[in-house]
């Protein structure tokens, strides 16, 4: 007699194995309370060990059709893994799943029903044991260790083998690609070497026409040479001829070397007449050149009085300051020269401040919020504003700082002596009215622009300014 009723053929496949494998231990269960004496239990066989891909692909399944499943019949410890956002439930809940999936035999048989509910064809056959033969065989090992139909250790060392093949083929073809490689490498040292070759055989040839000419010009040396020995020959001989006539002519030149010092004595009396004439035209030449420049000097008073040049108490940037709000952008002015080269050196900043008469633009917010951009925007203004005061007041340049903001905004703090504190109008960007800034100053007057956007950069260069990085005024304004 059988220990359990067969299933009825009118269920479903999944919940017919489901009830047999509740009555087949329930059965036992009744037959171990009624038996005489108790049956041993065979020990349960250890879990196969998965590739990761159908370890992962189990997991994947599962975490699927969880939140599917009544509450009740999910596992204390997976409830809230249920919960989990899709992405997050299969690669957070790994390790929960797959222990629950081990542990709990009755979990994994409703887990199973559902997932081969949804498997369709390739579920029913995994179900009977076989297995498609264009089926993934990774997809076939999790449905068997789920639905663990006859023989499906079997199936999951069939996967193994099937991932492992995979790899070995991908390693075979990584290993053809690599020979592939090295045999085209190969190839080209070769048509480099041949190359080489006929270089060097060029240089050969060449080497040995420069010996051939060599060898010519030693044999026109040498034949020189013999025509240089026989005219020394015929030089000694000379020698001892002149030899007499030189002993005359020292006798001359002791009597002219006489002759020679007492012009030298008459010499240098005229050099010291002649040095003291000199002290006196300098002396005329000074008072020329004084009162020269004494002329050039009147004449450039003449000329400013003649011009009516008063004195000027606005800057260039002012005008732009005064303008701005209500005029376009004005076209750059032809003819501005480069003044300056870009340059990443810290230093630079305080050289370009020593030059004189250097005007200071800074892009405000591009320095705050690169040095201290974890303070609110206003606490930002501020510090930098204070630290530009101080960079003014040590230089004595004019100092600009302009900020984004279609009207001033509130909280500023007073603004020092030699800084000016613009905001770009409705409609402009910071970094045009830093543009326009660049502009209006009239070439030759250093112009430094403290931004580390490099669309600002590249713009106030072309109209000559010199860009620097804003990690050179931080570090000025640290040093402050």
């Amino acid at each position: 007699m059988p220990l359990t009723e067969p299933p009825d053929d009118n269920l479903p496949r999944e919940e017919q194995v489901v009830e047999v494998s509740a009555a087949g231990e329930t059965g036992a269960v009744g037959d171990r309370d009624t038996a005489t004496a108790p049956a041993e239990t065979p020990e349960p066989e250890p879990e196969p060990s998965l590739p990761e891909p159908v370890r992962q692909r189990i997991v994947s399944l599962t975490a699927t059709v969880l939140p599917g499943l009544p509450a009740d019949e999910v596992p204390v410890p997976l409830r809230r893994v249920a919960k989990f956002a899709p992405n997050r439930r299969a690669r957070l809940g790994a390790p929960a799943i797959a222990a629950q999936l081990a542990a709990d035999p009755l979990f994994r048989q409703r887990v199973t029903a559902r997932v081969l509910a949804d498997a369709g064809d390739l579920g029913a056959a995994v179900l009977e044991g076989t297995a498609p033969a264009a089926a993934d065989p990774v997809e076939v090992a999790a449905l068997a260790y789920l639905a663990r139909p006859p023989g499906w250790r079997e199936l999951i060392d069939a996967s193994g083998a099937a991932v492992r093949a995979e790899a070995d083929t991908a390693v075979v073809a990584e290993l053809v690609r690599q020979a592939e490689h090295r045999a085209t490498r190969a190839e080209h040292d070769r048509a480099v070497a041949r190359v080489e070759a006929d270089k060097l055989r060029d240089e050969l040839a060449r080497v040995r026409e420069e010996l051939g000419q060599l060898r010519e010009e030693a044999r026109q040396l040498a034949r020189t040479l013999r025509e240089s020995q026989a005219r020394e020959r015929r030089a000694s001989e000379l020698l001892a001829t002149e030899r007499g006539r030189a002993t005359r002519a020292a006798a001359e030149a002791d009597a002219e070397l006489r002759r020679a010092r007492a012009r030298l004595a008459e010499a240098e009396a005229a050099a010291g007449a002649a040095r003291t004439s000199a002290k006196e035209a300098r002396s005329v030449d000074d008072a020329r050149l004084w009162l020269l420049l004494e002329t050039i000097g009147q004449a450039a008073v003449g000329l400013r009085r003649e011009l009516a040049l008063d004195p000027v108490d606005k800057l260039p940037a002012d005008f732009v300051a005064d303008a701005f709000a209500a005029s376009p952008a004005a076209t750059a002015t032809a003819g501005a020269a480069a003044r300056a080269q870009d340059t990443d050196d810290p230093g630079r900043l305080d050289q370009l401040l020593a030059l004189p008469r250097a005007h200071l633009v800074v892009d405000g917010y591009n320095v705050t919020k690169r040095g201290f951009g974890e303070m609110s925007l206003e606490q930002q203004r501020k510090r930098l504003i204070t630290g530009l005061g101080g960079i003014a007041a040590q230089t004595g340049d004019e100092v600009t700082v302009v900020f984004d903001g279609a009207e001033r905004m509130h909280g500023l703090p007073p603004t020092p002596r030699g800084v000016r504190v613009l905001f770009s109008r409705k409609g402009e960007t910071a970094d045009e009215l830093i543009r326009r800034l660049v502009r209006a100053e009239p070439p030759g007057r250093p112009v430094v622009v403290v931004s580390s956007d490099r669309e600002v950069a590249d713009g106030v260069r072309r109209h000559g300014a010199y860009p620097l990085g804003a990690d050179s005024l931080l570090r000025r304004l640290s040093r402050s």
